[in-house]
């Protein structure tokens, strides 16, 4: 019988995920910790969100989710 070797991890190490979403009551997009209250950070653009989530998910090897304005997922990992 062969060895049986450890199957490999196919999730992300990330332990926390940021979610970069519209808000309906003033139309800013939001950077929000997964299961936080308020918002990290609004911006006016989905652009400035994506920037904003890169960089602070790239120091703290996170990973971001990334809604369209209606709430549906746009990406799902960056």
């Amino acid at each position: 019988m062969a060895d049986k070797k450890p199957a490999k991890a196919t999730e992300s190490k990330a332990t926390k995920t940021y979610h970069i979403s519209k808000r309906k009551e003033d139309n800013r997009w939001q950077v929000k910790a997964e299961g936080a209250d308020k918002a990290l950070k609004l911006f006016l653009t989905q652009d400035e969100a994506i920037a904003f989530a890169k960089k602070t998910a790239g120091n703290q090897d996170a990973r971001i989710v990334i809604h369209k304005a209606d709430g549906s997922f746009r990406r799902l990992t960056y």
